[in-house]
């Protein structure tokens, strides 16, 4: 179990890696749409290779991005469910959903993107756009997004068993593993709890 740890924690770090660098991909999309538009206002003028950077860019922020969201905790979960729920009930519900839902759907959808990936690789496939980009770039983001959050799928399966077996620490239950609702909801319980004892 300590070298299915070892291998958890790489991809952990190699996922928080690729995640902090999606954020910049925000941003650059952000300017590169501002400069676009205001380059159409001022001068008339527009460019499809432009227009066409910012989708690569966004499609890379959620692709890329999806592993560290499954890392941190920010994908969707009912946790008005899952909070009634014991900690082992929780992490046998995550075992269950990564293995019968998440690993299958990630394959499938690897092995439907990666011969449109080859393919327009081989080609050069461009774009119809005058001045479009090429293709396989922004292609081969699916596969590989995919293939992100599935290595984080293993991670934290090897963490929801490591826990059910006794041999590490219940990562569900940690400040960190709560989403940003969960935590604004526990704000507002604990904002109303105030208010209560202090009318009392």
């Amino acid at each position: 179990m300590r070298a299915l740890l070892k291998i958890s924690k790489a991809v952990d770090g190699l996922n928080t890696v690729v995640g902090k660098i999606t954020m910049w991909l925000i941003l650059a999309t952000t300017l590169i749409s501002a400069g676009n538009a205001i380059v159409r206002k001022i001068f008339d003028s527009s460019s499809n290779s432009l227009l066409e950077i910012q989708w690569y860019l966004f499609a890379g922020v959620f692709l890329l991005g999806a592993g560290y969201g499954l890392l941190k905790n920010s994908h969707v979960r009912i946790d008005f469910l899952s909070s009634r729920f014991s900690d082992r009930t929780r992490n046998w519900i995550d075992v269950l959903g990564i293995l019968v839902v998440l690993f299958p759907f990630c394959i499938v959808i690897i092995n439907l993107s990666w011969p449109l990936f080859t393919q327009a690789l081989a080609s050069g496939e461009m774009s119809q756009n005058a001045g479009g980009l090429i293709r396989w770039p922004v292609y081969s983001l699916v596969p590989l997004g995919f293939g992100l959050l599935m290595l984080q799928g293993l991670s934290e399966l090897i963490k929801r068993v490591a826990f059910l077996t006794g041999n590490g620490p219940d990562v569900m239950s940690g400040e960190d593993a709560k989403s940003d609702e969960q935590k604004h909801i526990e704000e507002l319980e604990a904002v109303a709890a105030r208010k209560l004892a202090g009318e009392s």
